[in-house]
């Protein structure tokens, strides 16, 4: 995987296709890495859509098992991570593109619409993250056991109580809904969004069916489309309609 350089962040990230930009946020929580879209993911959308889009994805800032690096921005960790991804964006000359993520790649989506959102073409969000009003601390808890004791043993200048700080402000300052935005936000939000809901803890069903019912181009692929797996398929191909649907090059 190639490396992009900005200050003393290095994102290694990885390029298939060619056509209409396609960022893809892999999930895994903050161990999200490239790999995951082979190796965890329901379907590879890098090998899925690489024949009609620049499919481009990176390893998370500080994942364990990646290869990309940074400071703990522990007053903006949402933001921190948008910076990364849409400056490589632009060191790849992209403006425009479409977007899609897995797990914590709904809440960075609706991040970057917040913060980008005359860039973004359309997005689909796939098994997307959310907050349960019953287990507000499962992302702090899970993540203080199974990310942070081993982001400080590799990076000696990473304490736990600067990961506390991280993930405080991360999951449990606005502990609610999709994290990164509000629920007028979604509703003003004009950006075409397709949801492929989950229904397990990390990601509820009862929040994807909300954000896509309030947004106003919002629309929702059918449920359950994992399970049994020959479904799977029937779910690239509604998610490559909504692709073509949207992609600004197709006249």
């Amino acid at each position: 995987m190639p490396v992009f350089e900005k200050a003393n962040v290095r994102i290694h990230y990885e390029e298939a296709g060619s056509g209409f930009p396609l960022l893809i946020i892999p999930g895994g929580g903050l161990n999200a890495t490239a790999g995951f879209l082979s190796d965890g993911a329901p379907f590879n959308p890098m090998a899925e859509f690489k024949g009609a889009y620049r499919c481009i994805t990176m390893d998370l800032r500080n994942a364990n098992a990646g290869q990309s690096s940074g400071p703990l921005e522990t007053e903006r960790p949402w933001d921190a991570h948008t910076d990364d991804q849409l400056a490589l964006l632009d060191h790849l000359g992209v403006t425009n593109f479409m977007v899609m993520g897995f797990c914590i790649g709904g809440p960075f989506i609706w991040n970057l619409l917040r913060r980008a959102s005359a860039r973004v073409a359309a997005a689909v969000l796939v098994q997307p993250s959310g907050s349960r009003p019953d287990m507000r601390d499962m992302f702090y808890n899970n993540n203080m056991a199974g990310w942070g004791p081993a982001l400080c043993a590799r990076r000696p200048d990473i304490t736990m109580a600067m990961v506390d700080a991280f993930l405080t402000k991360m999951y449990r300052t606005d502990p609610d809904f999709v994290f990164t935005v509000s629920r007028d936000f979604v509703r003003a939000c004009q950006t075409p969004i397709m949801v492929l809901p989950d229904d397990v803890p990390a990601h509820p069903y009862a929040v994807a069916v909300e954000a896509a019912r309030l947004a106003p181009n919002g629309q929702m692929s059918f449920y359950p489309w994992k399970d049994p797996k020959d479904l799977i398929p029937l779910a690239v191909r509604h998610v490559g309609s909504f692709l073509r649907a949207h992609d600004p090059s197709v006249g």
